[in-house]
C-alpha cells in the first residue's frame, strides 16, 4: 500500500512482487522489466509534457508582451507630461488653468475611447482593436509633437486620449481570456508593467532632453512616444485572437487552435472550450445567429438592469478603478516636480532628477508584484497596498506642512512618494485591471470590463485637472491629507466587496457572485473543498 502511494509509473509491477528474499534479484530481472513496460512509457510523455509547458508559456508569455505595446505609450506620456509641461509653459506662455487642462484632459477623453473600445472589441476583435488604438494615439502624438499652439496641441491631446481609452481597457481583457487560469493574474498584470516602463521612460526622457532649449526640448520629448508604433503593428500579424472572442463569433475550430497553443495540457482544450461554449451560450453547432445590433442591445439592457450578482460585479469592478485613481496617483505622477517644488526642491535638473527615482520605484516594485499574484493572490496584495499607500500619503502631507522647506521635509517627501508610488504597484496598480478583466461574464466582459475603464479615466481626470487648483484652495498638505482618508477607505472596500480569484477559470469566477455571502467565509468553503477532493484522492 505504501509503494502504491508513490503513484509511480512501476508501482503495478513493483507491487506484485513480495518484499524480502526475493527483492534482491528486481535489479536483474524484474526491475529492468518494469523500467522497460512503464517508465519507459511515461518517461518520453513527461519530457513531451514539459517542452509542451515551456513551449506554451512562452507563446503566452510573447502574446502578453505585444498586447501590453499600447500601455507603454500611456505610460510615456504620463511620465514624459509631467516634466515636458514645464517648458511648454515657458514656450507657449499657457497659464496655469491650462496646464491643468492640458494634462488632465487626456484622461477624460480617454473615457470616450474606453466605451469605443468596448463596443470595438466585440465586433471587431480585441487584437485589431489594439491597432486601432495605436494608429490614433500616434496622429495625435504627432500632432502635439507639431503643435505651433496651445489650441493646437489641445487637438492632438485630445486624439491621444481617445486612443488610450481604447487601448487601456482592450488589453487586460485580450490578455486574461488567452492565459492559462494558472498563471493569468501574472500575464493580466503585463498591462501595468508596461505602463511602469512607460512612465519610467517618460522621466528619463525629460531628464535626458532638458538642456535643449524650450522651444525644442518638449517636442523630442514627445516625439519619441511616436517609436513604439513599429512594434505594435508588428504584433498585429503574430498574436493570435482571443478564443473567447472567436467562440462569441462561432468559430469554435479556430477557438480550439489558440487553446491548444495557450494551455499547457491538451486534455484540459475541450474541457475548457466547453466552458467557454457554455458561458457564451452557444450549443454546438449553431450560431450567434440573431443579429449583432439586438445581441448589443441585449448587453446595454443588462448593465443598465443588472441581476444581483452582476450589480456586485459592477460595484466590485468599478468601486476597485475608481479607488485605483482617487487616492492620488496620477497627481502624484503627474506633478511630482511641482509636489517637490513645494518640498524645498528648486532647481529644475535636480526635480527632474527625483522624479527618475520615482519612475524606478514604480517600475521595480510592479515587477515584485507578477511573481506573487499568482502565488499569495490578489487581496493580500491589494491589503499591503493599501495599508502602505494610507501610510505614505499621511507621511507625504506630514512632511509638506510640518516639515516644508527643510532637508528632513525633502528627504521625507521624497521617500513618501517614492513608497506611495511602490506600494500601488505592488497591488492597487496591477490587481485593478486583473480583476476587472477577470470577474465579467464572457457575453458582458468587454463592455463591463470598458465601464470600468470610464471609471478609472474619469476619476484620473478630476484628480489631474483639479489638483493644482484645489492644492492653491486647501494646500497641498490638506490635499494629501484628502487622498490619505479615501486611500484608507479603499482598505474597508478590498476587505468587504473584493473576492479572491487566484487559481479560478474565469467560468468559475462568476459563480463567486451568484450568491450574496462573506468573502472570507467562501474562502474557507473553497479550502474545505480542495481538502476533501484531497483526503477523496487518497
Amino acid at each position: 500500500m505504501g509503494v502504491q502511494e508513490n503513484g509511480s509509473g512501476g508501482d503495478k509491477g513493483m507491487s506484485s512482487v513480495p518484499l524480502g528474499a526475493k527483492n534482491k534479484y528486481r535489479r536483474m530481472d524484474s526491475e529492468l522489466n518494469d523500467y522497460s513496460d512503464d517508465d519507459l512509457e511515461v518517461a518520453p510523455y513527461k519530457q513531451t509534457q514539459q517542452e509542451r509547458t515551456k513551449s506554451t508559456r512562452k507563446y503566452v508569455f510573447a502574446c502578453a508582451v505585444f498586447a501590453s505595446l499600447n500601455n507603454v505609450l500611456l505610460g510615456y506620456d504620463v511620465g514624459v507630461m509631467s516634466g515636458a509641461i514645464i517648458f511648454i509653459q515657458e514656450d507657449l506662455k499657457i497659464t496655469e488653468f491650462q496646464e491643468e487642462i492640458l494634462v488632465g484632459i487626456l484622461s477624460v477623453i480617454s473615457l470616450l475611447g474606453s466605451l469605443g473600445g468596448g463596443r470595438a472589441s466585440d465586433a471587431l476583435g480585441r487584437k485589431w482593436t489594439m491597432g486601432i488604438a495605436a494608429i490614433i494615439f500616434q496622429i495625435g502624438a504627432l500632432i502635439m509633437t507639431l503643435a505651433p499652439s496651445f489650441q493646437v496641441l489641445m487637438m492632438g491631446r485630445l486624439l491621444a486620449g481617445i486612443g488610450i481609452g481604447f487601448g487601456v481597457m482592450i488589453a487586460p481583457v485580450y490578455i486574461a481570456e488567452i492565459s492559462p487560469t494558472i498563471s493569468r493574474g501574472s500575464f493580466t498584470s503585463f498591462p501595468e508593467i508596461f505602463i511602469n516602463i512607460g512612465i519610467l521612460l517618460g522621466y528619463v526622457s525629460n531628464y535626458a532632453f532638458s538642456g535643449f532649449s524650450s522651444h525644442i526640448n518638449w517636442r523630442i520629448m514627445l516625439a519619441v512616444g511616436i517609436l513604439p508604433s513599429v512594434f505594435i503593428a508588428f504584433a498585429l500579424f503574430i498574436i493570435p485572437e482571443s478564443p473567447r472572442w472567436l467562440v462569441m463569433q462561432n468559430r469554435v475550430d479556430e477557438a480550439r487552435s489558440v487553446l491548444m497553443k495557450t494551455n499547457e495540457i491538451e486534455s484540459e482544450v475541450e474541457e475548457r472550450l466547453s466552458e467557454i461554449l457554455k458561458a457564451a451560450g452557444i450549443g454546438t453547432g449553431t450560431g450567434t445567429g440573431t443579429g449583432e445590433n439586438q445581441e448589443e442591445k441585449a448587453v446595454w439592457r443588462e448593465l443598465l438592469n443588472p441581476s444581483p450578482s452582476l450589480r456586485r460585479m459592477l460595484i466590485t469592478g468599478f468601486g476597485i478603478q475608481c479607488f485605483q485613481q482617487i487616492t492620488g496617483i496620477d497627481a502624484t505622477v503627474y506633478y511630482s516636480p511641482e509636489i517637490l517644488q513645494t518640498a524645498g526642491i528648486e532647481e529644475k535638473s535636480r526635480l527632474l532628477a527625483a522624479t527618475v527615482a520615482v519612475g524606478i520605484a514604480k517600475t521595480l516594485f510592479i515587477l515584485v508584484a507578477i511573481m506573487l499574484i499568482d502565488r499569495i493572490g490578489r487581496k493580500p496584495l491589494l491589503y499591503v497596498s493599501t495599508i502602505g499607500m494610507t501610510v505614505c500619503l499621511c507621511g507625504l502631507a506630514i512632511s509638506l506642512s510640518l516639515f516644508k522647506g527643510t532637508t528632513l521635509g525633502v528627504e521625507l517627501a521624497i521617500l513618501s512618494i517614492c513608497g506611495n508610488v511602490a506600494f500601488f504597484s505592488i497591488g492597487i496598480g496591477p490587481v485593478c485591471w486583473v480583476l476587472t478583466s477577470e470577474i465579467f461574464p464572457l457575453r458582458l466582459r468587454a463592455q463591463a470590463s470598458a465601464l470600468g475603464a470610464v471609471g478609472n479615466r474619469v476619476c484620473s481626470g478630476v484628480v489631474a485637472m483639479s489638483f493644482l487648483s484645489v492644492s492653491r484652495a486647501i494646500s497641498m498638505a490638506g490635499t494629501f491629507l484628502i487622498f490619505t482618508i479615501l486611500s484608507f477607505l479603499s482598505v474597508g472596500f478590498v476587505y468587504k466587496l473584493v473576492p479572491e480569484t487566484k487559481g479560478k477559470s474565469l467560468e468559475q469566477i462568476e459563480l463567486l457572485f451568484q450568491k450574496d455571502r462573506n468573502w472570507n467565509e467562501e474562502e474557507v468553503e473553497l479550502s474545505d473543498t480542495q481538502q476533501l477532493v484531497k483526503n477523496e484522492g487518497n
